[in-house]
């Protein structure tokens, strides 16, 4: 992946918050061993973010898969609590951390990232000894501070602690170009340098169809809340230029190269298994999932949606055969096979619904 920095400074247009680009540390430029990166070379424009720690894209019990627990429950802060404390990791103690919700809208979850939800999470990085944490993203159906401000989210990070960034109000400065050598791009995308530079990256996402072309939208599709609609001086669209392509898909997952998440907390407290994102129809599955590899998360959350019945393009072939997951393998985000995800537990009702889930992911 090639890599290029836009400007040397960053500035936030936002009276909330103000990030600065000058960090204590340095790290190389980002490289994925599957990204066939190209150094940029000597140039003013090329930043060097902070380190970001990267967990292994396989993280689990065994070398080479990835655990993703399942808690089955009615209440959203105790299934974050027991799914995190079942995962048993924490890489965020003395950490900052940026924490990428779904405000794609305003709309009632699985529409966008219930507060609940929103509240439990924060409160368990608390807990585990994060230093900062800043709630970023931008909405593609919303303006993003409009969004927020629906949703009481300034409100909450005041009694939460957090701090809020709708990153479409960012400066140009704000945003770091990158290419992904044979990708679908036609001129590469830019992702928040926030998130670039945040020592953990968090993610919580939904779990629902996508009616406007990526099928599903769950860990994979939410890293497009990072990536900027157009950059502030240019009228140039790239998410016109994304929702018409015919590889869209694709070009969902060579998003995710630019970054790495600590942890993917998925709410499927309810879905929608058709429509979405915003509306749908619904369904109650009752789960929270837990896990560090997107393409596990994703494949799990694919299998529920079929154990509940969903759309064609959804259930057609098998989940790893899925564009998003498909090209995400080939990038080496992750687990390849589905005999590679183990989903954990830590009770029987939840045992004996991951037993169900587990029977649609293999039988794919």
């Amino acid at each position: 992946m090639k890599r290029v920095g836009v400007l040397a400074g960053l500035t936030v247009a936002s009276p909330h918050l103000v990030v600065g680009a000058a960090r204590d540390r340095a790290r190389g430029p980002f490289a994925h061993p599957a990204a066939g990166r190209r150094d940029p070379g000597p140039s003013s424009d090329t930043v060097s973010p902070a380190t970001q720690e990267h967990p292994a894209p396989a993280a689990g019990d065994e070398a080479g898969k990835a655990n993703v627990v399942l808690v089955r429950t009615a209440d959203r802060a105790e299934g974050v609590q027991k799914a995190l404390q079942i995962l048993g990791i924490n890489p965020f103690q003395g950490k900052d951390i940026v924490l990428k919700p779904n405000f794609n809208s305003a709309d009632p979850s699985p529409g966008s990232t219930h507060n609940d939800t929103l509240s439990a999470l924060v409160q368990q990085l608390w807990s585990m000894g994060a230093s900062k944490i800043t709630v970023v993203d931008r909405s593609g159906m919303a303006v993003t501070r409009g969004a927020m401000e629906q949703k009481g989210i300034f409100r909450l990070g005041e009694e939460l602690g957090f701090e809020a960034l709708p990153l479409d109000e960012m400066s140009a400065a704000g945003w770091e170009r990158f290419d992904v050598p044979d990708g679908h791009w036609s001129d590469g995308f830019f992702v928040a340098r926030p998130v670039l530079e945040a020592a953990c990256v968090v993610q919580t996402c939904n779990l629902k169809t996508h009616r406007f072309g990526g099928h599903f939208t769950m860990s994979l599709k939410n890293t497009i809340g990072l990536v900027a609609k157009t950059l502030p001086g240019r009228s140039y669209d790239y998410m016109h230029e994304l929702h018409g392509s015919p590889h869209q898909r694709l070009m969902i997952a060579e998003t995710n190269l630019a970054y790495a998440p600590s942890l993917v907390v998925l709410d499927g407290m309810e879905a929608f298994t058709s429509g979405g994102p915003d509306v749908g129809s619904q369904a109650q599955p009752g789960v929270i999932l837990a896990a560090t590899d997107r393409i596990a998360v994703d494949a799990v959350g694919l299998a529920i949606l079929r154990h509940l019945g969903t759309t064609p393009e959804v259930s057609r072939g098998a989940i790893f055969e899925q564009q998003q997951i498909a090209r995400a393998v080939e990038l080496g985000l992750g687990v390849s096979a589905p005999e590679q995800v183990q989903i954990v537990t830590g009770d029987p009702d939840s045992e004996s619904y991951a037993g169900q889930i587990r029977d649609v992911l293999h039988a794919s």
